[in-house]
């Protein structure tokens, strides 16, 4: 299961229609709102499977990190925090580690840049990047060791891939 975005974790629980907030397949109520383009009360949520959020995840986070173009390892680690924080924070730590302008877009001079670079290196960094960012939120006491076992996890599979 793939968490929703940070916001959800800093509180923001609802769907933005006045519902309250829940989360299924990682999709948390205002993100599966924002995608139906419609309220995703509790009960719609509980209907969500698997193929109903594909595309979304493809579309929201997977080619807004532009995993389909970063190396093997890279790409899910990105793909992975951009679930669960949006593509802007990711996308500026990948670009500062490569030596891009961090403007939270990748796009062709970033990954022309992350050409260079070893995805051993990027991955470890994006790893030590995540879990800073973990560290500083008001509620790691609460949720950090959940946390940190994801970017950990994460961290092993991006290796597992490198070529």
């Amino acid at each position: 299961m793939l968490p929703g975005d940070i916001s959800n974790i800093e509180g923001n629980s609802g769907d933005g229609h006045g519902n309250k907030g829940s989360t299924n397949l990682g999709v948390t109520a205002s993100v599966g709102a924002d995608w139906i383009g419609q309220p995703a009360p509790i009960e719609v949520m509980k209907k969500l499977k698997a193929s109903d959020v594909g595309e979304m995840y493809r579309a929201r986070y997977w080619n807004r990190v532009r995993s389909d173009d970063t190396q093997s390892g890279t790409d899910v680690f990105l793909f992975d925090w951009c679930v669960n924080a949006g593509p802007k924070r990711p996308s500026q730590a990948f670009q500062r580690i490569i030596g891009a302008t961090p403007d939270g877009t990748i796009g062709p001079k970033t990954l022309q840049a992350a050409a260079n670079f070893d995805a051993l290196e990027v991955c470890e960094k994006l790893h030590t990047g995540r879990q800073k960012f973990y560290e500083s939120l008001t509620q790691f006491d609460r949720y950090g060791r959940g946390w940190t076992r994801r970017n950990d996890e994460m961290l092993e599979q991006a290796l597992s891939l490198l070529d």
